[in-house]
C-alpha cells in the first residue's frame, strides 16, 4: 500500500494501534502485544503501510531515551548499595550461561560458527524497556525483585556495549593481537571522560539551570527532554548507545527536588513515543521467512523463556534469597531485547550473518517478548501454580531477605498491616498513635527501613505469596488490614485466610463501590473506601461548612471544621461536659449531622462520632481545640471502659436466661446493654425481637460498655 504521505502514513498507523488497543482492552490483553500486532499489520508482512522507517525509528529512539531518562530520575543511589552484589552476580552469571549454551544450541542446529556467536550474544540481553514498563505498570519497580532486576539489566546494558565493540572487530582482518584490547581501552577512556563531563556539567551548569527553569513547568519539561536527548546523542557519537546516555541524564537530575515533577510531566509523552518502538519491532518481522525458521526459533525461544529465569533463580537461591524473589526477578529476563536486534543488524551490515539469521533473531524477539509479557503480568498466579517444586531453589535459611524482618514474637498483635504506601502509611501512623501493636508488611525495603526506624515491627514480603502466611503470627493477630487496591490479590488473600480458619477480623481496601460490595460478599469484616470517603468528606466540608462564613466579615476570629472520629473521648458527651472554651477559648458554632446543620447547639446537645463541628475562636487556638475534641482515651493514657464495645457471650445453661424471652428477662432494663444478634447452632439471628426465646448453647452478640458486659458475664458465672 503506497500512501506517499508521511503524515498520513503515521496517522493510519496510529489509527490501527488505537483500534487494536481497544480490542485488546476488551479482551483484557496487554497493550504491548496489541502494539506489536499493529506493527506487524502495518509492516511489509501486513498491509505494507510503513515506508518512512527512519521517521518511525527516530520516534522510537526518542521514546526509549525518555523511558530510560525517567528510570534514571527515579534511581536511588542506595540501589547500588542494596542490590549491587546480587545484580552483578546474577547479571554476569546469566550472561555467561545464556551465551555459552546458546552458542552450543546454535551449533547443534547447524548454524555456522560466526552466525552462532551473533545468535548467542543476541539471546543474552533482555529488554530494559519492556521490563521497566511492565514493572512500573504493576507498581513493582520499587520492590526488591524489581530493584534487583533493574540492577542486572544495567549490567546487561554495559555488557552489550562491550559485546558490540568486540563484534565490530570479530572476523575482521585487523593485524596484531592488541587491536581488541586497544579498542576496549579506548572505550573505557571515552566512558570515563563522558562521566566526568556529565558530573562537571551537572554541578556547575545543569543544576542552576534546572532551578531557573522550574519557574515554568512547560519549560522544565522541555529542558529535561533536551538534556536527555543531548546526552543520548553524545553517547552515540562516542560509540555508546543513546539509551545509556539518556539513562545517565536521568541519574544526573535524580538528586534534585524537581525529579518527581519532571517524571510526572513526561510520563504521557513517554508512553506515546514508546508506541512507535513496539510498532517498529513488529514491522521488522518478515513473515515470509517464518516457516523456514519456525523450528529453530521455537528451540531458542524455549531456551530464553525457561533457561534465563532458571539460571537467575539458581544464582539468587544460592545467594540466600527466597524462591519467590528469585522467580519474579528471573521472569524479567525471559525475552531478548532491542540490543539483540541492534547487534543482529550490525552483523548483517558487516556481512557476518545472513538475512535469514537476522530474521531468526527477530522472530525469537517477537515470540519471547509476546510470551514473557504475559509471564510478567501474571507472575503472581504463575508463582502460586508452581511454588511447590521451586522449593529446591531456596535455602533453609533465606538470610538475605531476613535483614528487613524485625518482627519478634509477642503475646498478641493488634493488626498486621499489609502495604505501607500513602494510604497504608496514614493507617500505620494513626494505629501507632493509639498505642496499637502493629506489624507492617511490604515488599519495598526502603519503606520497611523507614517504619522500622519508627519502632514498628516489619516483615519483607507480599501477602500474595502463600508462603508469607507461614511467617506471620496469624494465630495472635486480631486484624489483618490490607491497604493494597488489587482486587484479585485481595480476594485470593481473603480466601486463603478463610481456609486457614483465621479467627481475627479482615479489612480490605476498595477502589470503588463495586469492589467494596465484592469484598463484603466474600466475607471481609470492614471495607475501606479511601477515595470515596475522602471525596464525600471534602464535598460536605465545602458545601456546608463554608456556607456559614461570610467573606464580608472582617473580624479577628477564625473558623475551622473538624470531624469527630470514632474513639474520641468526647464522643457521646453533652456539649456542657466538654471543657473546650475554658481550656482553649474555642466555641462550637454548629454541628452538622446526616445532612442537617444544628446552629448554636444547646449545652445538652449530644456529640456523636462522625459529627462535623464548626468551631470558632482565635486562629492560634483552633488546632488545640480540634486536637482536644478528637483526643482518644489511649492518647490520654486512661482506661477506655466507659466506651461501647461489642462482645460475644455464651449463655451456656444459665437459668437466669435459659428458656426465657428477652422481654421476660428485662435484659435491657437490668443491664443497660443491647443484644444485636444470636449465634445458634452455626446460624446467625440478627436483631432478635423481645419475644425471642433464649435457648441452651446460645451465644449473644451484645453492645454495651465494658462495665455492663462484665456485669452480664458475672451474672452468668454466678449461676
Amino acid at each position: 500500500m503506497n500512501i506517499g504521505n508521511t503524515y498520513f502514513e503515521i496517522a493510519v498507523i496510529l489509527g490501527i494501534a488505537a483500534i487494536l488497543g481497544i480490542i485488546g482492552q476488551r479482551l483484557k490483553q496487554p497493550l504491548i502485544i496489541m502494539f506489536l500486532a499493529a506493527g506487524i499489520l502495518a509492516g511489509p508482512s501486513g498491509f505494507g503501510i510503513i515506508e518512512s522507517y527512519k521517521n518511525i525509528e527516530l520516534l522510537a529512539h526518542i521514546g526509549i531515551a525518555l523511558l530510560l531518562f525517567i528510570v534514571g530520575l527515579k534511581l536511588d543511589l542506595k540501589l547500588i548499595r542494596n542490590v549491587g552484589a546480587v545484580a552483578l552476580a546474577t547479571g554476569l552469571g546469566q550472561i555467561i550461561f545464556t551465551s555459552a549454551f546458546g552458542f552450543l544450541i546454535a551449533l547443534i542446529l547447524g548454524i555456522p560458527a560466526v552466525s552462532a556467536v551473533y545468535v548467542s550474544v543476541a539471546l543474552t540481553f533482555s529488554s530494559t524497556i519492556i521490563v521497566v514498563k511492565l514493572l512500573s505498570d504493576k507498581k513493582e519497580i520499587d520492590s526488591l525483585h524489581g530493584q534487583i532486576a533493574l540492577g542486572f539489566l544495567i549490567v546487561q546494558d554495559i555488557a552489550a556495549i562491550i559485546a558490540m565493540v568486540g563484534l565490530t572487530t570479530f572476523g575482521t582482518n585487523i593485524p596484531g593481537s592488541e587491536a581488541p584490547a586497544l579498542s576496549t581501552l579506548i572505550i573505557i577512556a571515552k566512558g570515563t571522560g563522558f562521566l566526568l563531563a556529565i558530573i562537571i556539567l551537572t554541578r556547575y551548569c545543569i543544576l542552576p539551570l534546572t532551578k531557573r527553569m522550574s519557574q515554568s513547568q512547560e519549560l522544565l519539561a522541555l529542558f529535561a527532554v533536551s538534556w536527555a536527548v543531548i546526552l543520548g546523542a553524545s553517547a552515540e557519537i562516542l560509540g555508546f548507545t543513546k539509551e545509556l546516555g539518556a539513562f545517565a541524564a536521568g541519574i544526573s537530575l535524580a538528586a534534585t527536588e524537581y525529579r518527581d515533577a519532571i517524571g510526572t510531566r513526561l510520563a504521557g509523552l513517554r508512553d506515546f513515543l514508546l508506541l512507535f518502538f513496539f510498532i517498529d519491532l513488529g514491522a521488522k518481522l518478515d513473515l515470509s521467512t517464518v516457516g523456514e525458521q519456525m523450528g529453530s526459533s521455537a528451540v531458542f525461544s524455549v531456551f530464553v523463556l525457561i533457561g534465563n529465569p532458571l539460571i537467575v533463580l539458581v544464582i539468587m537461591g544460592l545467594m540466600g534469597f527466597r524462591r519467590r524473589t528469585g522467580f519474579l526477578a528471573g521472569l524479567t529476563v525471559a525475552q531478548i531485547s532491542e540490543f539483540s536486534l541492534i547487534v543482529a543488524a550490525m552483523g548483517l551490515s558487516l556481512g557476518h550473518i545472513t538475512p535469514e539469521i537476522m530474521g531468526l533473531i527477530t522472530l525469537v524477539g517477537v515470540i519471547t517478548i509476546f510470551l514473557s509479557t504475559y509471564m510478567i503480568l501474571y507472575s503472581g498466579s504463575l508463582y502460586r501454580l508452581i511454588s511447590g517444586p521451586l522449593k529446591i531453589f531456596e535455602k533453609k535459611d533465606p538470610y538475605r531477605e531476613k535483614t528487613a524482618d524485625t518482627f519478634k514474637d509477642s503475646r498478641s498483635v493488634d493488626a498486621v498491616l499489609v502495604g505501607l504506601g500513602n494510604f497504608g502509611s496514614q493507617v500505620a501512623e494513626i494505629l501507632l498513635r493509639r498505642n496499637k501493636t502493629v506489624i507492617g508488611v511490604d515488599f519495598d525495603p526502603d519503606v520497611l527501613e523507614k517504619w522500622n526506624a519508627r519502632g514498628m515491627s516489619v516483615l519483607y514480603g507480599d501477602m500474595a505469596d502463600p508462603e508469607m502466611h507461614e511467617h506471620l503470627p496469624l494465630d495472635k493477630a486480631k486484624w489483618i488490614i490490607n491497604t493494597a487496591r488489587i482486587m484479585d490479590l485481595n480476594l485470593a488473600m481473603l480466601s486463603r485466610l478463610k481456609k486457614r480458619k483465621f479467627s481475627g477480623k479482615i479489612a480490605l481496601t476498595a477502589v470503588n463501590q463495586e469492589e467494596a460490595e465484592s469484598y463484603a460478599n466474600a466475607g471481609a469484616d470492614v471495607v475501606f473506601r479511601p477515595f470515596i470517603d475522602a471525596a464525600e468528606q471534602a464535598v460536605d466540608s465545602m458545601t456546608q461548612a463554608m456556607d456559614m462564613i461570610s467573606s464580608d466579615v472582617d473580624w479577628p476570629i477564625s473558623f475551622m471544621e473538624t470531624r469527630i472520629r470514632p474513639g474520641a473521648v468526647y464522643a457521646g458527651k453533652q456539649i456542657r461536659d466538654i471543657p473546650l472554651r475554658s481550656a482553649t477559648g474555642v466555641s462550637i458554632l454548629a454541628v452538622m449531622r446526616s445532612g442537617r446543620v444544628n446552629y448554636d447547639p444547646d449545652p445538652d446537645f449530644l456529640i456523636y462520632p462522625g459529627d462535623r463541628l464548626v468551631i470558632m475562636g482565635p486562629a492560634s487556638e483552633l488546632k488545640s481545640g480540634e486536637s482536644m475534641l478528637n483526643e482518644t482515651a489511649e492518647e490520654r493514657g486512661k482506661d477506655n471502659a466507659e466506651h461501647f464495645k461489642v462482645d460475644e457471650i455464651s449463655i451456656g445453661s444459665s437459668p437466669e436466661f435459659l428458656n426465657k424471652t428477652f422481654a421476660g428477662t428485662r435484659f435491657r432494663q437490668r443491664y443497660g446493654a443491647t443484644v444485636v444478634g444470636i449465634r445458634r447452632n452455626g446460624t446467625k439471628i440478627t436483631s432478635p425481637s423481645p419475644d425471642e426465646m433464649i435457648l441452651k448453647g446460645d451465644s449473644l452478640i451484645i453492645v454495651g460498655s465494658a462495665a455492663q458486659l462484665q456485669k452480664i458475664k458475672a451474672a452468668i458465672a454466678a449461676e
